[in-house]
């Protein structure tokens, strides 16, 4: 099937007689006839449902979904973005382990990683997502575990070199995780180009509605763990598992199965079955927003540019705009559109961006990003703002940038109460 099929038939398969829409199942535990049955789960030597924590029939469904939808063998959905990004390091990283990031991302993830993760003895290289073969190759280290980076960055837009972070992951014998979350599926299948792991927060474009927190780690189950050496939580015995080697018993699943038994079973941030249910509705129609969208973008973008020449927009960033600064990776990894985020700069610095937010009558002002509604946001002094001044700079993040998500409503309007917000300032 393609992906726009598949967004609406993939992940649930109802039987005769069954519910044609996914159930919720809400329940947290599920009963079964023996000791030996149950035993056999706890094992993972049987497949089924015992605790929600775990797995749930609803969560199941939407995770084979989001699997199809990506490429990959197998998924597993988490409580939030937040908790996707930290599941998909803590499964193959422990303290006194290395991870070479982009420096180019979300500001919560920033901090995640170069606050708690690093408090807890993983450490960190920042590097530009424009960096060179070689310079990339140096930031590595003997420990490295793992390279990560954003499709899109949040705010700061810079499409990220797929081919060339795998092939430098891949050289040192560690996998590429990629976030998605900006592109989704609908743009962009990093594994396509290489990528190991995919994380996405499903609060953004993938539930479209503002409706559910939640987040997706997927496994392409492209990596070959074993012959990296560099894993042996994967490649021997997990003791608290009954000697289970995960690589062995679950072959390409290896990560994704590893990440549900022991990250899952230990921190517990599962998705819950009603956050599942939404998500799935909003996925069914993913593919037509991201179209709305990525056209709302480019023409907001375009309007935006043309304003420049009367010195209230002082600069305009959008990928697929023909002054975008890398559209060759544009064109390489987003040829049917990008996202529906623009980040642009007004007259006036900090004091005109919060004039210009607070003149707009459509667009809220939210800690929100990538759903229906047009919404806007002022990152320095809200998602970033506990950054430094240089590492705002570092994730591309200037003192003046406004981050403004397009919505689906018509383009039109949007650009009205851009103009009559300009008009103020």
């Amino acid at each position: 099937m393609r992906i726009e099929t598949k967004c609406v038939q993939s992940g649930y398969k109802p039987e005769n007689g069954q519910p044609r829409v996914l159930p919720i199942v809400q329940s947290t535990t599920f009963k079964y006839d023996s000791a030996g049955d149950m035993g056999a789960l706890f094992d993972l030597s049987a497949d089924g449902f015992f605790y929600t924590r775990l797995a749930n029939p609803t969560v199941d469904a939407v995770e084979k979904k989001i699997a199809d939808l990506e490429g990959g063998v197998l998924a597993v959905m988490t409580a939030s973005g937040q908790a996707a990004s930290t599941y998909s390091i803590l499964n193959i990283c422990k303290a006194g382990d290395h991870v070479v990031c982009s420096a180019a991302i979300y500001g919560g993830t920033f901090n995640l990683f170069n606050k708690t993760l690093r408090d807890l003895g993983i450490d960190f290289t920042f590097v530009s997502p424009e960096i060179t073969a070689e310079e990339l190759d140096a930031a590595f280290k003997p420990n490295t575990k793992c390279v990560f980076g954003e499709t899109i960055s949040n705010p700061s837009l810079d499409v990220l070199d797929i081919e060339l972070f795998a092939n430098a992951a891949h050289a040192h014998g560690v996998p590429l995780i990629v976030d998605n979350t900006f592109a989704t599926p609908a743009n962009c299948r990093p594994f396509e180009f290489g990528a190991d792991i995919v994380a996405h927060s499903t609060t953004k474009y993938m539930d479209g509605h503002a409706c559910a927190l939640g987040g997706v780690v997927v496994d392409s189950g492209n990596f070959d763990w074993e012959a990296s050496g560099k894993f042996p939580m994967l490649t021997t015995p997990d003791e608290s598992y009954h000697g289970v080697t995960y690589t062995k018993a679950f072959g390409r699943a290896a990560y994704a199965v590893k990440m549900r038994a022991h990250i899952m079973r230990d921190i517990g941030a599962m998705q819950s079955p009603q956050n599942a249910f939404l998500l799935n509705i909003g996925l069914e129609t993913l593919c037509l927003r991201m179209e709305r969208h990525c056209a709302n973008g480019m023409a907001v973008a375009q309007y935006l540019e043309s304003r420049m020449k009367d010195g209230k927009i002082t600069w305009v960033n959008y990928p697929g705009l023909p002054s975008y600064k890398n559209a060759d990776l544009v064109s390489k990894y987003l040829p049917h559109g990008s996202c529906g985020v623009i980040s642009f700069g007004v007259a006036g610095g900090r004091e005109g961006a919060v004039r210009f937010m607070e003149g707009l009558k459509l667009a809220a002002i939210v800690t929100h990003v990538a759903d229906a509604r047009t919404c806007v946001l002022h990152p320095a002094s809200t998602t970033h703002r506990q950054l430094s001044d240089r590492e705002l700079i570092e994730c591309g993040v200037t003192p003046d940038l406004i981050r403004f998500s397009v919505g689906i409503e018509n383009a039109a309007d949007i650009i009205e109460d851009i103009e009559s917000a300009l008009a103020q300032i």
